[in-house]
């Protein structure tokens, strides 16, 4: 089994690297308010004041031990590339929120997702070796599967939805462990397994097993159908997508095109939820036809340079405006689309730098990282990873979401088969640390 890391000296510290990986991912995974109380009339505000400061101040250390650990490694230039995209498409964020209604709050939200994405573009340099990857990569995933169980054996008032919760009681009896919601658990099983599969196919087959088995298991218990479903069928999609690859691009770009006319057609269209309800699927998405009709007509009235960057939703104008009927539409925390929400809120412009960093550029890599001799079972791992990420994006808003393990994980992804597809192994005996040389392009 090869070693698959990324070129960097053992001068920059393997063990605080390790550590550093861990620290980052767990943040993610198991966050800094874990077993919240939803049971409390102000749980919410509780959380998010409590969070605020702690969060900020523990993000931004992170974020600091992160840059200074990579940023003291000859592996500095392999940083948050292809740069030339990411600024562009950054200024750009920074531009439509700087001549928005609140250009404080829409500013500080792009500087967080700068931090986010230039902080996911690291993690994967801090490894030394692919054993030692992995060996993070597992510890992190069964801790946060432990805690999850934990929680539900020892603290069930705190790790599964009871009935005296204040927003959403038809939940009780579902498993969410230490995390916020069910959903939010629910998407974390799907991404550690794939991190079970990973471990699997890397031959250490015992831990990958286990770890899969315990995060399906789990998930069925959340309730959380959307990522029931996208699990298997993630996976079925991923395996045609690595064995036909004429079918790659119309497989992913028509699909993400035919998602979401499906989805946002039936918000504006009698016709196409019609069609939609004969089809036996639900034709408002769980209530979400509300909530897209007000964001289209939203992206259409302002379609070049939107409302300034995540400022639609949630704003005073927004939660204070529609009538009755609607008013619970009009004060959504967002579109629930992630493609619609960078239109409202970036304009087309934003939507289609997004689509090229997001979509085109990991095809593009995808086909390049084949043609070397890198380990494919990692470039499988963030496939899996992107595939999930930018199909559920289609009823999910989670683009740029600071916080958010399913939207790192997708950074992390993208930036891993950046690598695969512009780095090469460099083969060693097996007592010499193995590393991957950059391919200047």
């Amino acid at each position: 089994m090869s070693q698959t890391t990324y070129e960097r000296e053992s001068t920059t510290g393997g063990h605080a690297g390790a550590l550093l990986f861990a620290a980052t991912l767990l943040f993610y995974l198991v966050t800094l308010t874990p077993f919240i109380d939803l049971s409390a009339a102000d749980a919410n505000a509780a959380a998010t004041a409590k969070s605020n400061t702690i969060n900020q101040v523990i993000y931004l250390t992170l974020t600091v031990a992160l840059w200074l650990t990579v940023f003291a490694s000859p592996a500095r230039h392999l940083v948050a590339r292809p740069r030339g995209l990411l600024i562009v498409l950054l200024l750009w964020f920074g531009l439509v929120s700087a001549f928005s209604a609140q250009p404080d709050i829409a500013l500080k939200r792009v500087f967080l997702a700068t931090l986010t994405i230039v902080n996911g573009s690291v993690l994967l340099l801090l490894p030394r070796s692919e054993r030692q990857f992995a060996g993070m990569l597992t510890l992190c995933c069964l801790g946060a599967l432990g805690l999850a169980y934990a929680g539900v054996a020892l603290m069930p008032q705190l790790a599964i939805h009871q009935a005296n919760e204040v927003r959403e009681p038809m939940n009780a009896g579902l498993w969410r462990g230490h995390f916020a919601h069910k959903n939010v658990a629910a998407a974390a099983m799907v991404v550690i397994s794939f991190a079970g599969l990973y471990l699997f196919g890397t031959g250490r087959r015992i831990v990958g097993a286990a770890m899969v088995l315990l995060a399906i298991v789990f998930l069925t218990r959340t309730g959380g159908k959307s990522a029931a479903l996208a699990l298997p069928g993630i996976l079925a999609i991923a395996w045609v997508f690595e064995r036909w690859r004429a079918m790659r691009m119309p497989m992913v770009i028509l699909g993400i095109a035919a998602v979401n006319i499906l989805t946002i057609g039936c918000s504006i269209s009698p016709a196409m939820r019609e069609l939609v309800g004969q089809l036996g699927i639900d034709p408002s998405f769980t209530n979400r036809t509300d909530i897209w009709k007000i964001g289209a007509a939203a992206a259409t009235d302002n379609p070049l340079t939107g409302y300034g960057f995540q400022l639609f939703w949630q704003t005073d104008a927004m939660v204070h405006k529609g009538g009755a009927a609607a008013s619970w539409a009009f004060a959504a925390f967002n579109g629930h689309n992630a493609y619609l929400d960078m239109a409202i809120t970036t304009g087309l412009p934003g939507l289609a730098l997004t689509l090229v960093l997001l979509v085109w550029l990991p095809l593009r890599d995808i086909a390049r990282a084949e043609a070397t001799a890198n380990d494919p079972v990692l470039t499988r791992f963030f496939v899996r990873i992107w595939l999930y990420g930018i199909l559920v994006a289609c009823v999910e808003s989670l683009f740029f979401q600071s916080g958010s393990l399913i939207w790192f994980m997708l950074v992390v992804a993208i930036f891993g088969l950046h690598l695969q597809a512009n780095a090469h192994e460099i083969r060693e005996p097996a007592n010499h640390r193995r590393s991957m040389e950059p391919v200047h392009v």
